[in-house]
């Protein structure tokens, strides 16, 4: 009988081993699984970073893209427009010119005056000069003059229209300025 009792307490010893293996096999599994969620988190949060990294990459090119897009497009309307400005300046001067002919006269004016819509329909804008001061951005100083009149820097008389896209100059107003 003493042997059947070590047998069975033995048998129990290897069942408590058993369950203790089975544990702690649980045990490593269960920290294999939070290892690999662990891991794939970090890989997650890389690939969201990433993402979002691509994101506002593809974004600032799209806002690059279009300020290039319009800046070309300027150009091109302003390389365009600047090689008609000569002829809006013989208009201007048509009308100005002494005619006996009114109907002639107001067919020059309605001529310039469709010329000038189509440059304000394509953003381009005259640049006011007489009475305004001074500004070697928009203007181009052809002499000077002493005016008591007028302030110091104040443009006097203007002798060529200058124009403008936006804030870019596509010819500087030709002026007489007051010092």
């Amino acid at each position: 009988m003493a042997e059947k009792e070590q047998n069975q307490e033995e048998e129990k010893n290897q069942a408590e081993i058993e369950q203790e293996e089975e544990e702690s096999k649980e045990k490593a599994e269960e920290i294999k699984l939070k290892d690999t969620i662990l891991l794939q988190k970090e890989q997650l949060e890389e690939q969201e970073d990433r993402l979002k990294r691509l994101m506002a990459e593809f974004d600032n090119f799209k806002k690059r893209s279009a300020k290039e897009r319009e800046g070309l497009y300027n150009s091109l309307i302003s390389d365009i427009f600047s090689s008609l400005l000569p002829v809006i300046d013989n208009l201007e001067k048509a009308v100005e010119a002494k005619t006996e002919d009114e109907s002639y006269k107001q067919g020059v004016e309605l001529v310039l005056k469709q010329f000038k819509d189509v440059l304000t329909s394509n953003g381009v804008e005259e640049i006011q000069a007489v009475g305004q001061t001074f500004d070697p951005e928009l203007h181009e100083a052809v002499s000077s003059v002493v005016d008591e009149t007028l302030g110091e820097k104040i443009i006097k008389e203007e002798y060529r229209k200058g124009y403008k896209i936006g804030s870019k100059v596509i010819r500087h107003s030709m002026v007489v300025v007051a010092n």
